[in-house]
């Protein structure tokens, strides 16, 4: 597998976690019972870094040999 092939599957799985954080806020903002409001922002807030990471390797892998491109120190050794 190559890097711009991972970069597709990041990219995929990307897009299913904005799928579901989309549809846990439409949730959010139905609901009126505090439990499950509490858990839906807890999951929120447990998806929401795993989507920026998502993107995050979406994006270095997709350009990683490309001259020029600056990658993130977070991402490297």
């Amino acid at each position: 597998m190559t890097l711009l092939e991972l970069s597709r599957c990041y990219e995929e799985a990307a897009e299913l976690l904005r799928a579901r954080l989309r549809q846990l806020r439409q949730l959010l903002a139905q609901t009126q019972d505090p439990e499950e409001i509490f858990q839906m922002k807890r999951r929120i807030r447990e998806l929401t870094p795993m989507l920026t990471q998502m993107n995050e390797l979406a994006e270095l892998t997709a350009h990683y040999y490309d001259r020029g491109y600056w990658r993130s120190d977070k991402y490297t050794l």
